[in-house]
């Protein structure tokens, strides 16, 4: 160990860590760091390890066989994509922590990153258009414009995040179409970082984009009779609402976890699970259901969609906020073969 170095334990350098994402980064990055660097948390205090100026490339090595075989309390193996990611954001905190002399500045260069294969290290998870349609039509004969309804109305007509969505206040709306650039109804995406709802992107995400005239009517229907009347911590009117305010970011995941759950619209199970005790019955437990479908599901699927309709590309990424190179790798669900007959409609007979 250095004599350079200055004792800190390793939570404290976490958080001090986390502190200093605040200027460059959403808070949605930042809790998503800091809750990967928890498991190193757990393996220093199983190991002894009080100081980080003590941690050693051997340390590091030990660390990655541990965190890839599931060790530590309540902790299970890992695929070998979410161990890079978890040894990623290791790195970036090991740099870090060379820079406060915490540990030596070329610590970060001995934790070495998994090689992934051709395409290993992309979810092939999708909310296909087909199933988001179906389950779209579902809510509107059994909870019209309920939240749940809007929820996914909104991510499936917009291709946003669930951070966009979460932040979309009443006065973001123009359900009436009266906005000089539109023809017709649309929202407005803003990034207000000081007051809860950052966008990804910061203020390359501020966006318009427009919805349907159907799914205007049932936004308005949704203020009408089923928004809580209610003002967020800033004194901000959300669109969507809980009793208590804005919904937290979990709670729009955990509602797209569990309305594209097949038992919930009364489908049959398809995994075959015996309903009165499978455990994905359970809200809190919902993601567990091999059919349950992420924000991000939802996300692909409207890409998928709109390249199946040949929407241009620099249409796709300015409405999603996102470059060609992230929808081609991680949203765009289209085959091999689907993406080759689509290029041969554009192309001479030979």
């Amino acid at each position: 160990m250095s004599d350079d170095l200055e004792p800190i334990s390793p939570v404290d350098a976490v958080e001090m860590f986390h502190s200093a994402m605040e200027d460059e980064h959403s808070e949605s990055t930042r809790r998503s760091e800091y809750h990967r660097l928890r498991s190193f948390i757990q393996f220093c205090d199983e190991e002894g390890i009080e100081n980080l100026n003590e941690v050693s490339g051997r340390d590091l090595y030990r660390y990655r066989t541990w965190r890839r075989e599931g060790k530590g309390d309540g902790r299970d193996p890992i695929k070998l994509v979410t161990l890079k990611s978890q040894l990623a954001t290791l790195r970036r905190f090991l740099r870090f922590a060379g820079d406060i002399d915490a540990v030596d500045p070329e610590l970060y260069q001995q934790l070495t990153l998994p090689t992934m294969k051709n395409g290993e290290d992309v979810s092939e998870s999708t909310l296909k258009p087909d199933r988001a349609i179906e389950i779209l039509d579902y809510l509107e004969n059994a909870q019209p414009a309920s939240r749940d309804h809007i929820t996914l109305l909104l991510m499936w007509e917009t291709g946003a995040r669930t951070g966009a969505v979460r932040g979309l206040d009443l006065e973001d709306c123009d359900l009436d179409g009266t906005h000089p650039r539109f023809s017709g109804p649309a929202v407005h995406f803003v990034h207000r970082p000081e007051t809860g709802t950052p966008l990804k992107n910061h203020e390359s995400g501020t966006r318009w984009n427009r919805i349907s005239q159907k799914a205007a009517r049932y936004i308005t229907d949704y203020i009408d009779y089923h928004r809580d009347e209610v003002t967020d911590e800033y004194d901000r009117q959300p669109l969507i609402t809980t009793r208590y305010g804005r919904p937290a970011g979990n709670t729009l995941r955990k509602t797209l976890y569990r309305v594209t759950r097949p038992c919930w619209r009364g489908e049959g199970c398809p995994h075959d699970r015996d309903i009165d005790s499978c455990e994905a019955t359970n809200i809190d437990h919902a993601s567990k259901c091999p059919s349950a479908r992420s924000p991000h599901d939802v996300r692909s699927g409207r890409v998928t969609f709109y390249r199946r309709e040949d929407v241009p590309r620099r249409i796709v990424e300015d409405r999603l906020n996102a470059s060609e190179d992230i929808l081609s790798r991680h949203y765009d669900r289209r085959s091999d073969r689907e993406q080759a007959e689509q290029r041969t409609d554009f192309l001479p007979d030979l």
